[in-house]
């Protein structure tokens, strides 16, 4: 398991409850433990957690509404006492549907839909390129690279665009979206890089993955996080360029 997968992991870890007894958060917070930068990361999401925890407890019932339920009731009862079951039942629904409330809520931050568009991926990989990732395999060696994804699983019948085809690679990575496999292919741009460093990072991912991707092979401009990205389709791959710059600096890649 590496840093980005064990963030993937903890985002449905809730501090102060049993989660971390499930075995693959275990795992996750045992890296934590040798992994600063990944620990730095996580202190900051149980905060954010709490926070929500916090807000959550705040929310309070409207001001006067124990004494107006109680007040009806006795009122009913005295009108007329045969409608005393009647009343209890009421009244003990209203509490199983308040329970049931409160439990929804404490359960919707664990259980909400991910974000699937093709905004959140970019993003996600964008942080995930700029994060201080670790290549999986070094090397300026394309069939190489294809080799090692084809091996493991991970999209690996992609196309280069011609210019991008002509950029140093430095190696590649695997990580995941939405239970599928993403190819992280890195390029240097910048000679004066390190071996193991990149300024330029194609990802390639199954389509179907992702809501909203584009339907054609023209690319599609955002800026996603620290990154401006490039997203097309082709045959049933996404593909998404990201750099540091603007529209400009990506579209000699294309």
């Amino acid at each position: 398991m590496n840093s980005n997968e064990a963030k993937t992991i903890l985002l449905l870890y809730r501090p102060g409850t049993a989660d971390a007894d499930d075995p693959q958060i275990a795992a996750a917070l045992a890296l934590v433990k040798t992994d600063a930068e990944l620990a730095q990361w996580f202190e900051q999401h149980c905060a954010r957690q709490n926070a929500l925890r916090q807000k959550f407890r705040q929310v309070a019932a409207p001001a006067g509404l124990k004494e107006q339920i109680i007040s009806e009731q006795f009122a009913e009862i005295r009108r007329n006492a045969r409608r005393k079951e009647k009343i209890t039942a009421g009244v003990a629904l209203c509490v199983t549907f308040a329970a049931l409330i409160f439990i929804a809520l404490a359960l919707l931050p664990r259980f909400q839909s991910p974000d699937k568009s093709l905004g959140a991926y970019q993003n996600q990989m964008a942080g995930i390129a700029t994060s201080g990732y670790g290549m999986s395999l070094l090397t300026n060696d394309l069939t190489q690279i294809r080799s090692y994804l084809a091996k493991n699983a991970a999209p690996a019948d992609y196309n280069l665009p011609a210019p991008l085809e002509k950029i140093p690679v430095a190696g590649c990575a695997i990580e995941s979206w939405s239970d599928k496999k993403v190819s992280m292919i890195c390029f240097r741009t910048n000679p004066s890089l390190a071996a193991n460093q990149s300024d330029l990072w194609l990802f390639v991912v199954d389509r179907k993955s992702v809501k909203h991707a584009p339907e054609t092979e023209s690319p599609q401009f955002a800026q996603s996080g620290p990154l401006f990205t490039a997203a097309w389709t082709q045959g049933d791959k996404l593909y998404v360029l990201g750099t540091r710059g603007d529209e400009a600096a990506i579209r000699k890649f294309l």
